[in-house]
């Protein structure tokens, strides 16, 4: 499928977009129709404390945007007019050549876009211009990401393809929706990338300040810009689990124009049966890229997890916990990011490993329901308790689909189940309303 599309005069069109959780699509220049992005596979992709609050944390663009991720690598030829300029008017791409900030640099964030599942949300020649303003950075790295994920996750299932919608929002922004279903081994799985801004809900506002954030507003406004990437993944297999990731930034802008930023996020497991080998590589590897910034991370951002992560009114933690982190504004902006780089790597080992160790394991019937109850707990916090799906939905021009894409294909409800005394049902339940150590 063409992710560029042509307009009647000829000039090529890609998506400019800005979810925490769709990009209106811009010219950026004349070009040959003939040329077109193609979704294809992407190409794979001293210690100091951090500090934090004490909180823990569109209309689609038509068929022009939306296609399927398929064998191969992707084709170079985006990457190739855009380095040769086809897709910058002469007068920007001279202006641009004359205001690169180093040798290279526009050389290698070209390489790097050629492996996105899209092309980016943001226009090229805003990125292209400032290569190491944060949110060029941030927004390469929750694509890179993005693509890293889908690349393994379809290896890992072995006959589904990724679905790749790029969507706009009217109030600014959009992004990239990433979502899989009914594959062999995930019945569904999403990776949104979204980079949205304007002004934020008094909703959100108010939310921001129950976490302690001094927001001034002018006439009631407050500009905001945000990105993130964000997934939950839904296997068939009772026997694998499901994991949730989200990495995201924020930028505020208050009515004195002072700036504010943080960082947040965090990767976590919810097994529908208890494999303490699962959550003991799980916790590992998370651990092993929270230290590379910091022995105190790890223990900090996991019991941030357990206490954020919990359905109150069931009296238990959603899984097995993982990080989590939000508000974090320091050191700096940069160790904070390379901080976050660090985390988003160890998604693909932390998760990988157990898909394939556990993707064809026998199940029962009994095993299945018992997954399918799990799941409708996973409903529950998400809809009821998650700070990220009440952002979104209380952002104007969200999009809903996006949004809901960590709800799971199916689920179930029953009255009154309690599962047997001693049972592997049992077992993990007891482990969600009391959490574990795992790698002491």
């Amino acid at each position: 499928m063409s992710l560029l599309r042509v307009s009647a005069s000829g000039a090529l069109f890609a998506p400019c977009c800005r979810s925490l959780c769709g990009g209106h699509w811009s010219a950026v220049a004349a070009a040959a129709p003939s040329a077109r992005w193609r979704a294809c596979t992407p190409v794979p992709v001293p210690h100091r404390s951090f500090s934090a609050a004490a909180g823990p944390g569109s209309s689609d663009s038509g068929d022009g945007g939306a296609g399927r991720l398929r064998g191969g690598r992707w084709l170079r030829a985006g990457a190739a007019l855009l380095a040769s300029g086809a897709l910058l008017g002469s007068g920007l791409r001279r202006a641009h050549l004359a205001r690169r900030e180093g040798p290279g640099e526009e050389e290698a964030l070209l390489d790097r876009l050629a492996g996105f599942m899209a092309p980016p949300v943001s226009p090229l020649s805003v990125l292209l211009a400032a290569p190491r303003d944060m949110k060029t950075r941030m927004e390469v790295l929750i694509l890179d990401t993005q693509a890293q994920v889908c690349r393994a996750l379809q290896e890992a299932d072995g006959g589904a393809e990724f679905i790749v919608h790029s969507w706009q929002r009217e109030e600014g922004g959009g992004g990239i929706s990433c979502v899989l279903q009914d594959g062999n081994v995930f019945e569904k799985a999403g990776v949104n990338v979204s980079v949205v801004h304007g002004h934020l809900s008094e909703e959100s506002i108010q939310q921001m300040k129950s976490r302690g954030k001094s927001l001034k507003t002018k006439d009631g406004k407050l500009p905001f810009c945000a990105m993130g990437v964000s997934s939950v993944i839904h296997p068939k297999n009772p026997h694998v689990p499901t994991i949730h990731f989200n990495y995201r930034y924020f930028e505020i802008e208050d009515a004195d124009g002072n700036k504010q930023w943080w960082f947040g996020g965090g990767t976590d497991l919810t097994p529908t049966y208890l494999n303490e080998e699962d959550a003991i590589h799980f916790h590992k590897t998370l651990k092993e890229a929270c230290d590379e910034h910091g022995p105190e991370l790890y223990p900090k951002f996991k019991k941030w997890c357990d206490e954020y992560f919990v359905i109150r009114h069931r009296g238990e933690r959603r899984g097995l916990g993982g990080i989590f982190f939000d508000d974090l504004d320091s050191p700096s902006k940069e160790e904070v990011f390379q901080f976050v780089q660090s985390c988003t790597k160890a998604i693909v080992p932390c998760y990988i490993p157990i898909v394939n160790k556990h993707r064809n394991d026998s199940f029962t019937p009994e095993e299945k329901l018992w997954q399918q109850l799990r799941r409708g707990r996973y409903v529950e916090f998400n809809l009821v308790y998650d700070r990220g799906t009440k952002f979104g939905l209380a952002t104007p021009g969200s999009r809903i689909e996006s949004i809901l894409m960590s709800l799971p294909l199916t689920a179930r409800w029953e009255y009154m189940h309690t599962p047997p005394k001693d049972s592997k049902e049992a077992e993990i339940l007891e482990v969600l309303r009391h959490p574990k150590d795992w790698v002491h």
